[in-house]
């Protein structure tokens, strides 16, 4: 699931990151730093041999050479370099070093070095995030001591101030979020950057560490091939260095490891790359490195997996061009082709399509957040609220393997590795058809440098046959009606690729009014390497902990729970839960020759605890957010519905101290009053924290719900049992949930939709004819 870091080392790599990584980088806890200083220790039980200590020699012999000729190499290279190094010079997103930066916030789009703000919740801008560096680097601890910066975003102004704002006023002050660590300490900060006033916030009282840096994930895995112990158990497992790849794996908490006492921690485990890109197939298995996040000291090395063979190659490799088999039935393209264009317009960050019109920003944290969600009234032509912000709070996914190397792989995706911060660059024809059009995040590096991460969200219409609405007549009435009417959408994507695991996350508005939130999962599995190439091998008493793909390799059981952050605003802030319950009547043989019937029962959740929410098949219910201040003209009040779909529940023992610190899966809807410091289901930190500060502690303090301004959680869940069809890459899994109009119309808003004719359509000629 994690960030990763192939090797594939050579000295000139080493020495280009050290001459050129931009001025400000290195820290103290900088992996290169560290080697040239001291050599961390470790716990291992590998006993060095006199045989050992002269192929280190030897080693130390041609290391030195090949330094000295790396140091020749670059210097003459540099000399010839038609254009001087860029400061800005960072590690791409494979961890290999190029001169073509792609976090250059040139390289995609100029635009980006002269954008201002427009709406009040624009996020940063290139330029604003260059002067909150110039802040912090003017106030202490930033000025006098190494700092990396951990999360800088725009602080949202009130949103009081946002909702009475309109075009053409002025902006509101314009204030940065910071989280930033700096000689042990974490600070959570206020930056004003137009005075340059700095606040500070107290968050002593919480346990855990912010997200990490990109630089932290990166550096972590390098820092194992600096321990001579590591190098040798590597080697000794028949693996080149050169071929060797390493992930980042956030540890967890569990309360009983000294080691976890005011320490950033990290785990890293390794693969081979040899014959494959899919290194993922070919784990090291039972090999673990326990780090130090700050100081990248090797603190442990457990090697419990000596006689695991390491999977094959053969089969594993996805891409394209690996593959030799003939398609036999090759499918005909498909686009969706716009003469006209498209009928959505992206004006800075708002988006309008149809009679939708919303904000939209990437975040590093969250991926993508829906802001300012309004429809306008086809009946009256009015501007109405639906949701004033929608995103990915959380991500949970824990793994099903109590083993030592599997334990503690329980992972919270934004609140430790940054959802948006393991966004790719979406594949134009491909995650996104030919009429999209592309949104770039601007984030800052851990530095504070800012970059451009290109291509991170996508906007496009989508047709796909569907049907918004239909109804022809019987013969025998003797009309001769079919009107139907077809059914277009409006999708917001985005991709995340968390290392081996790829999630995509769609928003799509209909012109109905309904907005479904839909998450895929593709990508590639964590595998665990076994001596078993065939069931016939295992005994009824093994416990795989999941499933043989492949030989030697296994598919680990594990779930996804996504957790929504859906704050309505159903014209107003002031809304109210309802639980709209179905029961059974009864009915006696003298009242009607039917025996039962279903009967909805309405229940206004007065507290928090009465919106908690456990979804049940044999008890059904629907769930609206409505505002009862307003009504239609017969009397309804207005409002939406979360309408479920597939989806699955938590069934780890609450006392788990992974269920602990994911609590907010323990239900599938929450309802909470609305407070700008409740954002993160998690909690502010989540990496390492023990739980104490996560949606299930708000929720129990069980405040007032009823005619306030509310916020509806809901968390779309997977079990994942895997199977040889997810070998060796996974075919796309998706579910969804609805948010559609209750009585928020007076009647169907598209029934004035026109159908489709032949003479508006675009006609294309087969490529044989033309």
């Amino acid at each position: 699931m994690r960030f990763f870091s192939p090797f594939r080392y050579s000295i000139s790599n080493i020495l280009i990151n050290k001459i050129l990584r931009p001025p400000g980088a290195y820290t103290h806890s900088d992996p290169f730093y560290r080697v040239e200083t001291h050599l961390p220790t470790a716990t291992t039980t590998t006993t060095t041999t006199t045989t050992e200590r002269e192929m280190e020699g030897r080693n130390l012999v041609r290391f030195l050479f090949l330094l000295f000729g790396g140091v020749l190499l670059l210097f003459f290279s540099l000399l010839n370099l038609p254009y001087p190094p860029s400061k800005d010079f960072l590690f791409s997103s494979k961890n290999r070093f190029i001169f073509k930066n792609p976090l250059n916030p040139t390289a995609h789009h100029d635009h980006h070095s002269s954008a201002v703000p427009l709406h009040p919740l624009d996020p940063l801008t290139l330029q604003e995030l260059t002067k909150l560096r110039t802040i912090l680097k003017s106030h202490a601890p930033f000025s006098t001591a190494p700092y990396a910066l951990h999360s800088a975003v725009l602080e949202d102004p009130d949103k009081s101030r946002v909702l009475s704002w309109r075009n053409g006023d002025p902006l509101p002050p314009r204030k940065a979020s910071v989280i930033a660590r700096s000689s042990g300490f974490t600070h959570v900060l206020t930056v004003d950057l137009d005075t340059g006033e700095l606040t500070r916030h107290e968050t002593d009282q919480l346990s855990g560490y912010p997200t990490m840096t990109v630089e932290d994930m990166t550096s972590a895995t390098w820092a194992p091939l600096a321990n001579a112990d590591f190098n040798r158990t590597i080697l000794a497992r028949g693996i080149d260095l050169a071929d060797l790849a390493c992930l980042p794996l956030s540890s967890g908490w569990y309360g009983s490891d000294k080691n976890e006492e005011k320490r950033r921690l990290i785990k890293v485990q390794c693969y081979t790359m040899k014959d494959t890109a899919n290194f993922y197939m070919r784990p090291i298995e039972g090999l673990t490195v326990l780090l130090d996040l700050d100081t990248k000291q090797v603190l442990e090395i457990s090697d419990q997996g000596k006689y695991i063979p390491i999977p094959k190659a053969a089969g594993t490799d996805y891409r394209y061009s690996a593959q030799n088999t003939h398609n036999a039935n090759p499918l005909n393209p498909i686009s969706i082709e716009q003469p006209k264009g498209p009928s959505f317009t992206v004006e800075g960050h708002m988006v309008k399509w149809a009679n939708w019109e919303f904000h939209l920003k990437p975040d590093p944290r969250a991926g993508v957040i829906i802001s300012r969600v309004m429809f306008r009234d086809p009946g009256t032509g009015e501007m109405r609220n639906v949701m004033y912000k929608g995103f990915t709070s959380e991500l949970f996914v824990p793994y099903m393997d109590p083993t030592d190397a599997w334990y503690f792989k329980t992972y919270m995706d934004a609140g430790e590795y940054g959802f948006g911060l393991q966004a790719m660059p979406l594949d134009p024809l491909n995650d996104c058809p030919r009429n999209a059009y592309y949104m770039d995040g601007v984030f800052a590096a851990g530095d504070g440098m800012p970059y451009v991460r290109s291509d991170m969200i996508c906007v496009f219409e989508s047709y796909a046959g569907d049907i918004g609405w239909r109804h022809s007549e019987s013969p025998i009435t003797g009309m001769e009606i079919r009107e139907v009417r077809p059914k277009v959408t409006l999708v917001v994507r985005m991709a995340a690729s968390v290392a081996n695991y790829d999630y995509i996350v769609d928003w799509e508005f209909q012109t109905d009014g309904l907005i479904r939130v839909k998450v895929g999962l593709s990508g590639i599995l964590m595998v665990k390497g076994t001596p078993y190439v065939n069931m016939n091998q295992v005994n009824q008493q093994d416990n795989l902990y999941g499933t043989l793909l492949s030989e030697n390799v296994i598919g680990v059981i594990h779930d996804h729970f996504i957790t929504f952050h859906l704050d309505f605003d159903v014209d107003g802030s002031d809304n109210s839960f309802v639980k709209v319950n179905l029961q059974r009547e009864q009915n006696s043989p003298d009242v009607s020759p039917r025996r039962s019937y279903l009967k909805a029962v309405r229940n206004v959740a007065k507290t928090e605890k009465d919106a908690q929410i456990k979804l049940k098949l044999y008890d059904p219910s629907e769930f609206h957010i409505i505002n009862p201040s307003k009504k239609t003209r017969v009397g309804n009040p207005v409002g939406y519905k979360v309408v479920p779909g597939g989806t699955a529940a938590s069934l780890l023992d609450l006392d788990d101290p992974p269920q602990k610190r994911g609590a907010f899966t323990n239900n599938q809807i929450w309802v909470t009053p609305y407070n700008r410091t409740e954002q993160w289901a998690g909690g502010l930190f989540v990496y390492q924290n023990e739980g104490e500060d996560t949606l299930a502690v708000w929720s129990d303090r069980d405040r007032e719900i009823e005619n306030k301004d509310i916020v509806l959680w809901y968390t779309l869940g997977f079990h994942h049992i895997p199977c040889q069809e997810d070998f060796p890459i996974m075919p796309t899994v998706s579910s969804s949930f609805d948010l559609k109009p209750v009585n928020f119309f007076e009647n169907n808003p598209i029934l004035n939709t026109s159908p489709n004719v032949e003479k508006d359509l675009p006609v294309c000629k087969a490529e044989a004819s033309a």
